[in-house]
């Protein structure tokens, strides 16, 4: 599904970090959005909602907890390998853009590009990934709200920083 018809939220969620809309294609997982702090809340939409909405209390409340949810992330074969990659970094741990653009035999900013456009933060772990010289940006924004955001998660999950 292109990511200009997005479906609506199945859920709003107030989160340790804000508030989260989750959006369904079927029973997967297809994109989680930061929204506006005075966005209410909305209770999950059928079973599907309530199990993303799980799977998201899960992470909160357990950190290395798997997510059960099928995720099916929308964008380019290059995103979807840099995404795949972002998976397999374990909780606690982070990568830097460098090291992770090595693995994949590409570039730093490469890979920060694909992070920016990671539909489905938090349970793809985007967060993990940090510049040599320090926590790097988070969601296309280099400080304020974003970057604490990155570096709650990171705490949450015990990742030096």
């Amino acid at each position: 599904m292109p990511q200009s018809v997005a479906p609506p939220h199945a859920c709003v969620w107030r989160s340790p970090v804000g508030p989260l809309g989750l959006r369904l294609q079927g029973a997967a997982l297809w994109g989680i959005d930061f929204l506006p702090p005075q966005t209410p809340g909305r209770a999950p939409q059928g079973p599907a909602g309530q199990a993303a909405l799980d799977a998201l209390q899960a992470y909160f409340a357990a950190p290395a907890t798997a997510c059960p949810v099928p995720l099916r992330p929308t964008g380019t074969a290059f995103q979807q390998r840099v995404w795949r990659a972002l998976q397999r970094i374990p909780c606690g741990e982070t990568r830097t853009y460098g090291g992770l653009a090595a693995q994949l035999q590409t570039s730093a900013r490469a890979v920060g590009n694909a992070c920016r456009a990671n539909p489905l933060p938090i349970l793809t772990p985007c967060h993990r990934v940090t510049s040599a010289q320090g926590p790097g940006g988070y969601a296309g924004a280099v400080g304020g709200k974003r970057l604490a955001t990155k570096l709650w998660l990171l705490s949450h999950e015990g990742a030096p920083l």
